[in-house]
């Protein structure tokens, strides 16, 4: 297939773009293995690279060695017993035919950190990074930065840079991973290095291996699906321009006959004989035909520094040209629309000088629309008008439809596993953090599958056993509401707790981290810390409070609902609600927090009946307990806590870590039928 044909070659060629400065080397690494890497302290710690065919290659980390020989397909692989080494500076050697040398290793505690665009978010841009940034020099606290994105094979070698932490990096860390970091750092006085990998928009599909999809028959079809419709794509591409051009030319749309520009798009044109049209919309009005060549003109004053009109964004399907004062700013030919059509953003810093001016300005779209009624958008308001130059009679022939645009790259099933996980297996590591899951909030109820699919993936393919793996609970987001409501971000909550089942992972709860109107929490330091205390307790032995309070049952007595909770530590409490929430931190924006129940100790609980119907109630605190009841519900059946996008909501422990969300129902979910 002709996709496949096109990545595989790509594949090929990313991996010896990678290699070529060791090309002449017989012996050769992957990217992972260079200077200022973290080993992980362990009994059995992968090495691997490749060699001549039978070459026998030996490597040394603080006088600890192993030797392998290199197989019929050039590879070679070791493990090195650093289980009680020191942290370093060491050099590894790694001697065949010829020795290569690694700098500046350490040996410590290597994670992985891997999401979409949260964990992504560097540290120069969270509360108090700049801060963090000015005092963050640390050559034990590092990270590699994956480089690189999807592929649609299987990549061997992968790219990417070790950094250690300084006020000129750390900066471009991932915030998440950084504060993780620094906290074990702190706390185990070790070196500690994160692996980072992360891309804005993912979903959890995209990170997870072919194979794995294959045994769950709904993603394997929806895998086959999106793969086929890629192949389908590069294929109907190549084939749509000469196929249309073939087209316009057999039924006389060929555009050989334009009028003179300057007659539409010239400042001073007059208005006459141009009719009022809206924008955004379609290319149409009364009296003029369907199809045809039009102009769309919209006349605007600027001020003298230009602000507050410019950037102006255009967007058309059509085979469209802009004009700035009559001069062309932007165009699209019949090759964009095979992708996303014209998408033109003018900005006066890239504007040819003089194009645009104070005062009276004209902007001017010729639109090419030979077959279907199309829509254009503009962030003009206008208002806005349009003239014919030239009419098309219906067509007797349907006309070529130009192929739809595919997912995007972080959409399309284990796309990113094989170009970004792939390269790293089976690099040692003690666990995994992860922060994702915002993409598939849409269909949160079938997270519960695919989340869990993942992380038991990533473990087979690693073998190093049920290894750590934590993640971060989706933090609020979207408007408050006053009253309780279905809510996806809430199912995909529950999705994320209930992959609590599986061995050896962990969840920290960012309720109240979110932004109702930024889906980009800029409040990272509690979300990496909350992370490694979870860490600390698990895997270091530390003797602290890891886990908010969980729900374990519901009994209902006299009209009100018992729940009881575990992971209370010293018992459960009611944090004191502020008087505003997040809007926008990033602009300073806040608004009056949108209470459930004023007046009740707890907040954020609703009941139901029999009917189904929610309403807030009352809750306090007895014990490991919290009795929930409302004066609307007489005979309650269910409970919900924090059951909302962005919920108001206060129940933690005395720790103060914060109870998750949770539901005693089973009523059908909303996000149950969207599936991949």
């Amino acid at each position: 297939m002709l996709h496949g044909v096109i990545r595989s070659a790509t594949a090929a060629l990313v991996f010896l773009v990678a290699s070529a400065g060791v090309a002449r080397a017989n012996v050769r690494l992957p990217a992972i293995f260079s200077n200022g890497m973290v080993l992980q302290r362990s009994a059995r710690v992968p090495v691997w690279g490749w060699a001549k065919p039978g070459e026998q290659v030996r490597v040394a980390v603080d006088g600890r060695t192993a030797e392998a020989q290199a197989d019929a397909n050039g590879r070679w692989r070791v493990a090195l017993d650093l289980e009680d080494a020191g942290p370093g500076p060491f050099e590894m050697t790694v001697r065949g035919d010829n020795t290569l040398t690694i700098a500046n290793v350490a040996v410590g505690e290597v994670w992985l950190a891997v999401g979409q665009s949260n964990m992504e978010w560097p540290v120069a841009g969270a509360i108090g990074g700049p801060e963090a940034v000015a005092a963050s020099e640390n050559p034990l606290v590092r990270q590699f930065s994956v480089a690189g994105g999807v592929s649609a094979v299987p990549l061997e070698q992968g790219s990417g840079k070790w950094a250690a932490a300084s006020p000129q990096t750390t900066g471009k860390f991932s915030a998440v991973g950084y504060f993780f970091a620094r906290r074990l750092n702190e706390e185990l006085d070790v070196p500690v290095g994160v692996i980072h990998a992360g891309i804005g928009g993912s979903v959890v599909e995209a990170w997870t291996s072919a194979e794995a999809l294959d045994t769950v028959p709904d993603l394997k079809a929806a895998k086959d699906r999106i793969w086929k419709e890629l192949d389908d794509y590069d294929r109907r591409k190549a084939s749509f321009v000469p196929d249309m051009k073939a087209w316009i030319a057999a039924t006389g749309r060929a555009d050989d006959r334009a009028a003179d520009p300057a007659t539409f798009a010239g400042p001073d044109v007059a208005a006459d004989g141009w009719t009022p049209i809206k924008l955004p919309g379609e290319i149409a009005a009364d009296g003029l035909p369907r199809t045809g060549i039009f102009w769309l003109r919209c006349e605007f004053d600027a001020p003298a520094d230009l602000a507050g009109v410019f950037p102006i964004t255009c967007r058309s399907r059509s085979v469209a040209t802009v004009y700035l004062n009559g001069v062309v700013v932007g165009a699209a030919g019949l090759e964009q629309l095979t992708g996303a059509g014209l998408n033109l953003v003018l900005s006066k810093d890239r504007l040819p000088a003089g194009t645009a001016r104070p005062g009276r300005n004209v902007l001017a779209i010729r639109v090419v629309q030979p077959a279907t009624v199309e829509k254009v958008q503009c962030t003009l308001a206008g208002p806005w008008r349009i003239k014919l130059e030239r009419g098309f009679e219906d067509p007797t022939e349907p006309a070529p439809v130009p192929p739809q645009l595919p997912p995007g790259g972080a959409s399309i099933a284990a796309h990113l596993y094989q170009g970004m996980i792939h390269p790293l297996v089976p690099y040692g590591i003690r666990g995994a953090i992860w922060y994702q899951g915002e993409h598939n909030a849409a269909r949160g109820y079938h997270y519960r599958t695919a989340f869990p699919l993942l992380i038991t993936d990533w473990r087979k393919r690693w073998n190093q056993g049920d290894f750590p793996f934590y993640f971060c609970q989706l933090p609020g987001y979207g408007q408050k509401l006053p009253q309780p409501r279905e809510a996806p971000w809430a199912e995909l909550r529950e999705s994320q707790t209930l992959t609590l089942s599986l061995p050896n992972t962990g969840q920290a709860v960012l309720l109240d981290l979110g932004e109702s109107a930024d889906i980009h929490p800029r409040n990272k330091q509690p979300a990496g810390e909350r992370l490694a205390r979870i860490a600390l307790a698990r895997d270091y032995g530390k003797k602290i409070p890891y886990s908010g309070p969980r729900y374990e049952s519901l009994k209902i007595a006299g009209g009100k609902a018992v729940v009881t909770f575990t992971d209370v530590a010293g018992g459960l409490v009611a944090l004191p609600l502020p008087a505003t929430y997040d809007v926008e931190t990033l602009k300073g924006r806040t608004a009056p927090l949108v209470r459930t129940s004023p007046g009740s100790e707890v907040e954020g609980f609703a009941v139901c009946g029999a009917d189904k119907v929610w309403h807030w109630a009352d809750a306090t605190i007895e014990g490991h307990t919290v009795i929930v009841s409302s004066a609307a519900v007489s005979a309650p059946v269910a409970v919900r806590y924090a059951w909302a996008d962005n919920p108001t909501c206060n129940l933690a422990n005395d720790a103060g870590l914060l109870a998750a969300p949770f539901r005693t129902d089973d009523f059908p979910a909303v996000t149950a039928s969207r599936k991949y």
